[in-house]
């Protein structure tokens, strides 16, 4: 197995935000309680429950030390539940924050807390439409001022001194695809709360550089959009001088650095892909076979498309960390005029299924029909993307790549079994052969290349692009690659070292891969994105730091040291959740504990109400805030 027993990551609090509320920390160490421990481990302590399931009642948390007050986003509800944390083991509901008044049908999306400031992102009804970021006081929940962003913020962070808030406004499409807004980063200034002043950092200078993104390695590829739509701003860290941000574009699968100051994007960097070839990057393709079979496949590539990102200094140098959780476009999947009506030629009239490519745009589609031998058609008015079988008639394996796994000319073999590749999910828009124009090359059903007046019908992949990195990555402060953890999470959710529940005392490998709406499930989640590691946060003790990793599909939470951003140690892994063998469901969560982490928060010993320093996770799928104890160990 790798090094997975790599380290949990530590952000300096003080150096470089993200979303929710990080405490800022001393730099230096005066006593017991910041001691430099030779390694961490958590303990679970309680848990505020809302008593909702699946609803998005407990996503992102957000600490004020001075009231010692959370504050967690009710999507929802529209709404902020505030907490009462000066007792950690006995976290109670005291009042909470509507946005209402502020925009009605509004959804909460992000919540960050800094200097006894409250800033709350706020998505517009329709979700097109510009949202908001409100400011208000945390002592009394006074609200000191509220500025219109870009469309859909979906993450907030302060600069250090407080005076500034960033949303990124990931400026999604309508569900129908009818209207796509821009993607844009909004800097609003509070110095004076009841007068702010908003500066966006938008993408329009690279509208007309799509060509040169894509070869790039940036992902830009909507049905007819501009850059500017196409690149949609997901989570945010901000340097500790308060001058650079670094915004995840997740589907873009891609950084963008902001210079604050002049509210301009100053680059784009495209992350790169994992090589599943290479040991060490294997996953498990499928969801079918029931059985933990972690692999390499030739010609299989991960795209990272990472969630969210916090950055630390070490030795004076910037690091990223992401969480590769990954993310598939899929406007219209629930809109028939989009698929179509299936065909059926034994009615009278017969029935021609005619989609609609304009009503929407689904990216993700199982090699298994993908590469079927009787093309694309059979799968009309199912869920065959209409932009997809405008592209051909149907899709080859290259035999030159796909050999290792049965793919002839024409034939994709054993390749597309649902114990090797067929069952996993990719993107069909990449991995096609093409020509020196970049359109894609069209091969005879057999295989051949076209010869005299033939037409070729099938598009012919050479890479398979599947879906999030199932890992975490640490980049410098340019994007370059300093250490991704590769197949080192599924290794150990695979080991016997790794348990479940409050007690550690339930294998992890009975319940590998499952979904966090399941019951008695093994390997469900194998053919998408694995365990998805998708929120993250990073806290100091002494002169280490740690990352705290929630892992979303799978639960729980990894813990690593990365004092060292070339050599992450692992630490410890808790997953709160105690019932797997019956599926959760409204109005029967008693006993489950913690489903769906999303938002993770670290609050230091000093700023902790008894003095211990303390993760809280919020959890969408349970409705939970759960509060955890950073335990350090001493060697003596």
């Amino acid at each position: 197995m790798k090094n997975l027993y790599l380290g949990a990551g530590v952000i300096l609090a003080a150096t470089l935000t993200a979303c929710g509320g990080d405490s800022n920390q001393p730099d230096t160490v005066l006593d017991e309680a910041v001691r430099t421990p030779d390694s961490i481990k958590l303990s679970y302590v309680s848990r505020y429950s809302t008593g909702s399931f699946d609803a998005s009642a407990a996503e992102i948390p957000a600490y004020d030390a001075a009231s010692q007050r959370l504050f967690v986003v009710n999507a929802e509800q529209g709404e902020l539940d505030v907490l009462d944390l000066s007792d950690p083991e006995n976290p109670v509901k005291i009042d909470a924050i509507s946005v209402a008044g502020i925009a009605p049908g509004a959804e909460v999306n992000s919540v960050a807390a800094s200097h006894g400031l409250v800033a709350v992102a706020i998505e517009a009804e329709p979700k097109t439409d510009n949202g908001f970021v409100a400011l208000y006081q945390a002592s009394d929940l006074t609200l000191l001022g509220s500025q219109r962003v870009g469309a859909q913020p979906d993450m907030v962070a302060f600069t250090p001194d407080g005076t500034r808030v960033l949303t990124a406004n990931e400026g999604e499409p309508s569900d129908d695809y009818q209207t796509d807004p821009e993607g844009s980063i909004s800097i609003v200034d509070f110095s004076d709360p009841s007068n702010p002043v908003v500066s966006t950092a938008d993408f329009t200078a690279y509208n007309g550089q799509e060509e040169s993104l894509r070869n790039q390695g940036v992902r830009i590829y909507g049905p007819g959009a501009s850059a500017a739509q196409d690149l949609e701003p997901e989570y945010i860290a901000v340097s500790a001088d308060g001058n650079t941000a670094w915004v995840t574009l997740q589907e873009n699968n891609a950084l963008a650095k902001v210079d604050i100051a002049t509210a301009t994007i100053t680059d784009i960097v495209s992350l790169g892909e994992i090589d599943r070839s290479v040991e060490g990057n294997g996953i498990d393709a499928s969801d079918d076979d029931e059985v933990i079979n972690i692999r390499t496949f030739a010609g299989v590539v991960g795209l990272y498309l990472p969630d969210s990102i916090h950055g630390y200094t070490v030795n004076g140098k910037t690091y990223l960390v992401t969480a590769n959780e990954g993310d598939a476009r899929a406007w219209g999947e629930d809109n028939d005029d989009y698929w179509g009506e299936e065909a059926d030629a034994k009615v009278v009239p017969p029935v021609a299924c005619e989609p609609d490519a304009s009503q929407g745009f689904v990216e993700e589609f199982r090699v298994k029909h993908l590469v079927h031998n009787s093309g694309f058609a059979r799968r009309c008015g199912d869920d065959l993307p209409p932009q997809l079988s405008a592209l051909a008639e149907g899709a080859l394996l290259d035999p030159a790549v796909f050999g290792y796994c049965g793919a002839t000319a024409g034939d994709s073999g054993d390749c597309r079994e649902d114990d090797v590749l067929g069952r996993l999910n990719i993107t069909w828009t990449m991995g096609y052969k093409t020509d020196v124009d970049g359109q894609p090359l069209k091969f005879m059903a057999n295989g051949s290349q076209p010869e005299g007046d033939e037409v070729g019908t099938h598009i012919m992949y050479d890479t398979l692009y599947s879906y999030g990195g199932r890992s975490f990555s640490i980049r410098d402060d340019s994007g370059d690659l300093v250490f991704d953890s590769g197949d080192a999470i599924e290794q150990f959710l695979a080991s016997d070292t790794c348990k479940l529940g409050s007690e550690r005392s339930i294998d992890c490998a009975d319940y590998f891969n499952s979904g966090h709406d399941e019951g008695n499930a093994i390997d469900s989640r194998s053919d998408a994105k694995g365990p998805e590691p998708e929120g993250l946060t990073i806290g100091q003790i002494g002169d280490k730091h740690f990352l705290f990793l929630g892992l979303e599909r799978m639960g729980g939470v990894l813990v690593y040291d990365i004092t060292d951003p070339a050599a992450p140690v692992y630490q410890d892994y808790l997953n709160s959740r105690e019932t797997w063998d019956v599926a959760p469901e409204a109005g029967n969560l008693d006993g489950y504990g913690d489903l769906g982490p999303e938002g993770l928060v670290f609050i230091s010993a000093a700023d902790s109400a008894n003095g211990k320093a303390l993760l809280v996770v919020g959890n969408e799928v349970s409705g939970s805030t759960a509060i955890y104890e950073v335990q350090s160990v001493f060697s003596e």
